[in-house]
C-alpha cells in the first residue's frame, strides 16, 4: 500500500492514514501487548499513568493502522456535511438526505447545507445495527424452532462473534 500524497492524506485534519510499512509500528503494537499500566513519558522525563480508555483507544489505533486502515479521531460534538455522514453510515449522499427529511436523523440548517451531528450519525449505525441482529434473531428463529437448522441463534451469534474477532 502506498502513501497518499500530501494534498490527499489528511482529508479530514483528524484522520490518519497506515504508514507506507506498517512493520514501523510493530514495536509500538508489542509495547501496547502488554498487561501493565502503561504510562506515557514527555520531552522532558516527566511521566505520566495513561487512563485505561485512552490506552485501549491507543491500541485500537495501531491495530487498525497495521491492518492498513486509516483512522479519524473527532470529538463526538463534531457536526459532519452531509457527504461525511453518508460515508460513515455506508449510504450514498441522497438517500442520506432521505433519512433526514423523514425525520431518522436530525440536523441543522445554519446556511445553505445540511449538517449532521456525530454523536446522532454514530446513534443511528448503533441503532440500525441492533435492528439487523433482532431481525435476524427473528428470520431464523422459526426456521430453527421447525427443526430446519442443526443449530440455534446462540451458536450463530458464537460464530459472528468469532468472525469479528479474527478480522481484529
Amino acid at each position: 500500500m502506498s502513501t497518499p500524497p500530501a494534498s490527499l492524506r489528511r482529508p479530514h485534519s483528524d484522520t490518519l492514514f497506515p504508514p507506507h510499512d506498517s512493520s514501523s509500528l510493530k514495536p509500538l503494537a508489542d509495547l501496547l501487548g502488554g498487561s501493565t499500566p502503561a504510562r506515557l513519558q514527555g520531552p522532558a522525563g516527566e511521566s505520566v499513568d495513561l487512563p485505561a480508555d485512552v490506552y485501549e483507544v491507543l491500541v485500537d489505533v495501531v491495530s487498525a493502522l497495521r491492518r492498513g486502515d486509516a483512522v479519524t479521531v473527532a470529538p463526538v460534538s463534531v457536526r459532519l456535511t452531509t457527504s461525511q455522514a453518508a460515508e460513515m453510515l455506508g449510504v450514498s449522499r441522497p438517500t442520506l438526505v432521505k433519512l433526514l427529511e423523514d425525520g431518522e436523523l436530525p440536523y441543522e440548517r445554519p446556511r445553505k447545507h445540511r449538517l449532521v451531528r456525530l454523536d446522532d450519525v454514530l446513534a443511528y449505525r448503533e441503532k440500525r445495527s441492533r435492528q439487523r441482529r433482532e431481525l435476524l434473531g427473528e428470520i431464523t428463529r422459526q426456521p430453527v424452532a421447525d427443526g430446519l437448522y442443526d443449530v440455534d441463534r446462540t451458536d450463530y451469534d458464537e460464530a459472528l462473534r468469532a468472525m469479528r474477532r479474527l478480522k481484529d
